[in-house]
């Protein structure tokens, strides 16, 4: 058995606002750790192999996120030295049912499939905490069992609480030859209750949180996608056929994936094979219990729940003082934070955002998000730091004709040649040696040198050295938006 991992990485963690941004998600932050949460994935699977049969192998993880996020995924999985089968771009988000189907499809094509196998699938979201990384494993190992027999297994949570925030799965009859994990036909599926079905639920025994990670066999999950969403099939499909390689990218085609239907796994496939759901193959559709310390820090009260607290109940971070407060989560990236006599609270602290919500209304945070999409506002797509490929740049100041940024250019990395229609720019070098190109012209500037890019000039910076390239640009002209590119060369295919 070949077991392949999935990880799908296009969420966008509108509910962490303002940490989380829709060009910087949750699964790409360090929350609970060192590492960002898409990092914690796959590091979860070091050690996986050593509890597996002989014959049984992990194969390198594929990896499904949107094409936003595809340099900033390609080094975090370079600063952990994961090397991925493939990273597979999204145009768009289109739920997690075509995310699984575009992995099904990369793990039986014959450039990832060197095998040559029906590999086991073992879908992981890229955005959830397992502190028990042992029950973990071997949950996976019981679930690779039953994908390998055929059947769809989904983990479900074994619940700590009565929580509203899960939709939940009610366990049927329990598969007689895997008695070991527990594992069940899953009777049917639940959405999010009220808290006094909650209580219920977690009171009857009967009942597990919904984990959003399965296991199932590539041909398995085609085979039931067709006879459910054939659209869909036909759609990822040809949107992966027409696909190709982009560095270390493969880009499937936009059109056609735009024109694939939006589905959860849930409702595309697995509702449709519970008991109360199905009847020809509602053995089929399975549950493992998990019990590892799960969270899928829906909202910031989630992530206080899982945190290391102080003796008040506090969890901070950053630069923080708490006076007569308690059961608050307090986080600074960059100035002082200080609260007093403040409790069940929520304080975020980032460059160019403060958010402050009782944690009982954390998962309201969504509102502010839909806030600034309808007032046109920028705070819910980057943050002031912005990452590129060849490093990144953080809006220092503003005003009318003219913006100042700080730019940090890595050590061996090259911007596009490039010109704009409606802006000079001054570069001064802070730290570092830079190479520039302007117009005809090739020179290299040092510390406190500078020079001076006219309206229209093709132009290009490049950090020949050793040690990260600093500058300060300041732009100025009639309009100074990131959209006035015009890009003649660029190492990262960016347009």
């Amino acid at each position: 058995m070949h077991i392949q991992p999935l990880v799908l990485s296009g969420g966008s963690g509108t509910r962490l606002w303002p940490m989380s941004r829709e060009h910087y998600p949750k699964q790409l932050l360090a929350l609970a750790g060192e590492h960002t949460m898409l990092q914690s994935t796959l590091l979860r699977l070091q050690g996986l192999q050593a509890l597996l049969a002989p014959t049984d192998t992990v194969l390198a993880p594929l990896i499904v996120c949107n094409e936003e996020h595809r340099f900033l995924v390609a080094e975090q999985l370079r600063q952990i030295g994961a090397k991925p089968a493939a990273i597979i771009l999204e145009p768009m988000g289109r739920n997690t049912a075509p995310a699984l189907t575009l992995g099904a499809l990369a793990a039986t094509h014959a450039e990832h499939n060197a095998a040559k196998c029906d590999p086991v699938l073992l879908v992981m979201p890229a955005d959830h905490i397992i502190q028990d990384t042992d029950a973990f494993q071997h949950a996976v190992v019981e679930g690779a069992i039953l994908a390998g027999q055929g059947h769809l297994v989904t983990f479900g949570i074994v619940p700590s609480r009565a929580e509203t925030g899960y939709g939940y799965i009610r366990q049927g009859v329990p598969i007689a030859q895997n008695q070991k994990s527990g594992a069940c036909q899953i009777a049917t599926f639940v959405e999010k209750p009220d808290a006094v079905r909650a209580a219920g639920y977690v009171a009857s025994g009967e009942y597990l949180w919904n984990s959003g990670i399965f296991m199932v066999k590539a041909s398995v999950w085609m085979q039931e996608l067709l006879r459910f969403q054939p659209a869909m099939v036909e759609a990822c499909q040809v949107a992966y056929q027409r696909g190709k390689n982009d560095h270390d990218f493969y880009r499937v085609d936009k059109a056609a994936f735009l024109a694939c239907p939006s589905d959860s796994i849930d409702y595309a496939v697995m509702e449709k094979l519970t008991v109360e759901g199905a009847t020809s193959m509602a053995a089929k559709a399975t549950v493992v219990p998990l019990d590892a310390k799960w969270s899928d820090v829906g909202a910031w009260a989630a992530l206080w729940d899982v945190s290391e607290k102080d003796a008040g109940g506090n969890v901070t971070r950053g630069d923080v003082f708490a006076h007569q407060s308690r059961n608050t989560l307090l986080v600074a990236e960059h100035r002082f934070l200080a609260c007093v006599g403040v409790d069940n609270l929520v304080v975020i602290e980032t460059s160019d955002a403060v958010l402050v919500v009782h944690k009982d209304q954390a998962q309201d945070v969504k509102q502010i998000v839909a806030h600034l999409k309808n007032t046109q506002r920028s705070e819910h797509l980057l943050h002031r730091k912005v990452s590129r490929p060849w490093g990144s740049y953080d809006g220092i100041d503003s005003g009318e004709r003219f913006q100042v940024k700080r730019i940090i250019v890595n050590p061996g990395a090259t911007l596009s040649l490039q010109m704009h229609h409606h802006r000079a720019e001054h570069w001064i070098v802070v730290r570092g040696t830079a190479r520039v190109t302007c117009g005809e012209a090739v020179f290299l500037l040092t510390e406190n040198q500078s020079t001076y890019i006219p309206i229209g000039e093709k132009h290009r910076l490049e950090n020949p050295g050793a040690i990260p390239l600093e500058l300060i640009e300041v732009q100025s002209g009639a309009y100074l938006g990131e959209d006035d590119i015009v890009r003649f060369q660029d190492t990262y295919g960016r347009n």
